[in-house]
């Protein structure tokens, strides 16, 4: 399965705006199975989404629209108000238009996201194309206990608003879950700025080894693409059994 990762800017507030950006570099990188946007991809990282989260699901509609012209899979989330809450969801929009939805379990109390939004429940996997995906959003990746493998997925997407900061702990984080769990792991970062952060991106896919397969250049809006083979990742796992060893245990929310 091709994965191209989308590091893109993204303008405050505006989601036409960014539809209409993200659509002309999508359609510049044509034949892949799977397109993973970044966390908010429509309006930027809202912590008062008042005014900025969609009612009308337009960037889902849209998402819609450009999996069926792409014959692929769009991933990415969406700051979205439904029944008076607000959520941060994730979207994974298949090609003949089904949608399988992640709302973000773990809230970024250091930024106030806790403080309007409501916390998803659900850890999330969905099978596409033969491949299992976790769907985690951004600060989601601190914690690895809500990622732990259990024999259930094959490759984690995280889509996030990371800054530049913390960069480092994105990227060793990104490389840890891989490894401790056996699998591929998406991350797509955004670059720019909004009104309180600057992003550099940092932006991967990397193996089960920990071995970057891609990623764009730090602080460039530009597109990375990568194989997930599961022929080499079931080998992988039947030659090195390490999830045998892990230990069980129940997630209480």
């Amino acid at each position: 399965m091709k994965v191209i990762i989308l590091q893109h800017d993204i303008k405050w507030a505006c989601p036409a705006d960014n539809h209409q950006h993200l659509e002309t570099l999508l359609l510049q990188q044509p034949g892949a199975d799977l397109y993973v946007l970044a966390e908010m991809f429509s309006t930027g990282f809202a912590t008062e989404p008042e005014g900025i989260a969609e009612k009308d699901g337009a960037s889902l509609t849209w998402m819609k629209r450009m999996a069926k012209q792409l014959d692929a899979a769009i991933a990415g989330s969406v700051a979205t108000e439904e029944n008076g809450k607000f959520y941060n969801r994730f979207y994974f929009v298949e090609p003949d238009g089904q949608v399988t939805c992640y709302d973000k379990r773990h809230l970024f109390t250091y930024s106030g996201e806790d403080k309007r939004y409501t916390s998803g429940d659900k850890r999330v996997v969905v099978n596409y194309g033969g491949v299992r995906f976790l769907l985690e959003v951004c600060y989601d990746l601190r914690f690895p206990v809500w990622s732990r493998n259990i024999a259930d997925y094959d490759a984690v997407i995280y889509v996030a608003n990371w800054p530049s900061s913390r960069i480092e702990a994105w990227k060793a984080l990104l490389r840890a879950r891989a490894i401790e769990n056996q699998i591929f792991v998406i991350g797509v970062n955004r670059v720019g700025n909004d009104p309180k952060c600057e992003y550099q991106g940092g932006s991967a896919i990397i193996d089960p080894y920990g071995k970057t397969l891609a990623a764009p250049q730090d602080f460039e809006e530009m597109a990375a693409s990568a194989e997930i083979d599961l022929n080499a990742l079931n080998a992988f796992r039947e030659k090195f059994p390490v999830l045998n060893d892990a230990e069980k245990f129940m997630i209480i929310i």
